[in-house]
């Protein structure tokens, strides 16, 4: 590959996530610290309003324009870069023609999609030009889905290093969360409501945990479809929104591992809401809710409701104090195939769609562009399956993010 001008493009830095992004690649590395990095978008008033709001020394950060509907300002951008990170979302609608650009000129990628049907797509396009060209593209590097895969990473290792082999099945329950999801994320989950509608053969391919993955396993997955007691959490739960994406990006990565968790590894993702009655009535209202949106984002007219009045707005989002006072915690329960288990918990400093989503993403970008050297490694890959311990370490000592095993 020729020498490139910069390690990091930030594309999308004038969106609300992106910002946050662009704030906190400022913070750590500055115009020149550990990597040297641009921001990019489609607005030049838009990217100076934001270069200055970095304070001092901004000016030094350059500012790279294109459109992401124009091929040629894509490719003219990515021939500039080692990694590209996008923030421009729903990427079904604007995300394909970057990773074309990204897998052909072999640069590598990262983003924040949690759009599975897409990423499918982008598998079956691109994968064979990534492999040739040496382009590690790697999707779903924000909330969803690097606590999630992080964690079973992070649990499995243990089992392994504690029992001598991984855990045959996870389960991971979301405990106490405060925070919002992001606008970007609902236009995500009603854009994948309008391609279900267009074409209904496709919720069949989303029912499918290993959508993702090279082959579909024989072993039958749990799923957490209603409000339902889970004696292993010692806890009523519910559906998990992030889960359609978490369960099918883990399986992907046990596959790009050679399978390092089994061929009959289960695993499922569910919300926990508590014991006794409160429990079992917040459960089956959280449920209900879920089912009612995307009842409501099928049928145009409600659809319409939902994204004029209710749901949250592309670039909206909570503000600076109310993302520090956000906050999670992921429960991951293992078991062995001899029965042995293993209880890992992931915690975020700040809330998950916004504040943490940020940091996680400029960690995983970074570790991109310095932690991994080019290898034969081009393709498709997960967070867990490319990144592994490197991505680990830059969690825990600069995103926030903590990871230990818990007291059985």
């Amino acid at each position: 590959m020729t020498k490139k001008t910069f390690d990091v493009v930030v594309f999308g830095a004038t969106s609300f996530v992106g910002q946050i992004l662009t704030r906190y690649l400022w913070n750590r590395h500055g115009a020149n610290g550990e990597i040297t990095w641009a921001i990019a978008g489609r607005d030049a008033a838009k990217l100076a309003s934001l270069k200055a709001s970095l304070g001092d020394g901004a000016d030094a950060l350059p500012v790279i324009l294109a459109n992401a509907s124009n091929p040629t300002d894509l490719e003219t951008m990515v021939s500039q870069t080692r990694v590209l990170v996008s923030t421009v979302g729903p990427y079904a609608l604007y995300g394909s023609e970057l990773v074309r650009a990204c897998a052909e000129a072999g640069v590598d990628y990262c983003d924040l999609t949690g759009e599975v049907q897409w990423i499918a797509r982008m598998i079956a396009a691109h994968e064979a030009t990534a492999k040739k060209t040496g382009a590690r593209i790697v999707h779903c590097c924000g909330f969803d889905s690097i606590p999630s895969d992080m964690g079973v990473y992070f649990i499995q290792q243990a089992a392994k290093s504690q029992f001598g082999e991984p855990c045959q099945q996870v389960a991971m329950r979301v405990g106490r969360f405060r925070g919002e999801f992001s606008g970007g994320t609902v236009a995500s989950m009603i854009n994948i409501t309008k391609e279900v509608t267009k074409d209904p053969s496709l919720a069949k391919k989303l029912a499918n945990p290993f959508l993702l993955a090279p082959e579909k396993l024989a072993a039958r997955q749990p799923n957490v479809k209603f409000a339902e007691f889970d004696n292993t959490a010692q806890s009523w739960v519910a559906p998990f929104v992030m889960g359609a994406i978490n369960v099918r990006v883990i399986h992907r990565s046990n596959a790009m591992m050679n399978y390092a968790y089994g061929k009959d590894f289960k695993y499922d993702e569910a919300m926990m809401t508590g014991k006794g009655l409160k429990g079992r009535l917040t459960a089956a209202s959280v449920a209900s809710a879920l089912t009612g949106f995307f009842v409501g984002a099928a049928i145009p007219p409600s659809r319409w409701v939902l994204e004029r009045f209710v749901v949250p707005k592309p670039g909206e989002g909570p503000s600076e104090e109310a993302q520090r006072k956000g906050f999670y915690e992921l429960h991951f329960f293992g078991t062995t195939s001899r029965g042995q288990t293993l209880r890992a918990r992931v915690k975020g400093d700040m809330d998950p769609g916004y504040g943490s989503t940020a940091k996680i993403l400029g960690e995983a970008v970074t570790c991109l562009a310095r932690d991994l050297p080019k290898n034969d490694d081009g393709g498709f890959w997960t967070p867990s399956s490319l990144m592994g311990d490197a991505l680990l370490a830059r969690l825990q000592n600069h995103a926030g993010l903590s990871f230990d095993l818990m007291d059985q």
